[in-house]
């Protein structure tokens, strides 16, 4: 379960920014996961929910948007979706491509109260 892992460095930087922007509550965290990194939208939930008991963001949700694998192939350029473990261009069947997305695992934006 790398989800667990995956919480627990967004919450490391989700409090660094809540502190440098003078956060008192983060109430909304948006992370985007992209298709090749395999996180189970369901299982991040669960972690999450468990690195932010007794933190800023204990009442927090946390918003997962998915982003779909496109490559592209290097020998004739098509960009296609890749199936987990088959880069196989669907055009000339090389696999030798570039990730385009779905790769990536981003925190879009924190939500929160400011300190008064």
């Amino acid at each position: 379960m790398h989800e667990l892992s995956i919480a627990t460095a967004l919450m490391e930087q989700i409090l660094d920014i809540a502190k440098t922007n003078g956060m008192d509550v983060v109430d909304q965290v948006e992370l985007e996961t992209g298709f090749l990194r395999q996180v189970i939208p369901e299982v991040m939930q669960l972690a999450y929910k468990e690195v932010i008991v007794d933190t800023i963001a204990k009442s927090s949700i946390l918003i997962i948007i998915e982003v779909e694998a496109k490559a592209q192939c290097r020998r004739c350029m098509k960009v296609f979706e890749p199936e987990m473990g088959n880069f196989l261009c669907p055009d000339c069947l090389v696999a030798d491509v570039d990730i385009k997305s779905g790769n990536e695992i981003i925190l879009k934006s924190i939500g929160g109260i400011p300190v008064l």
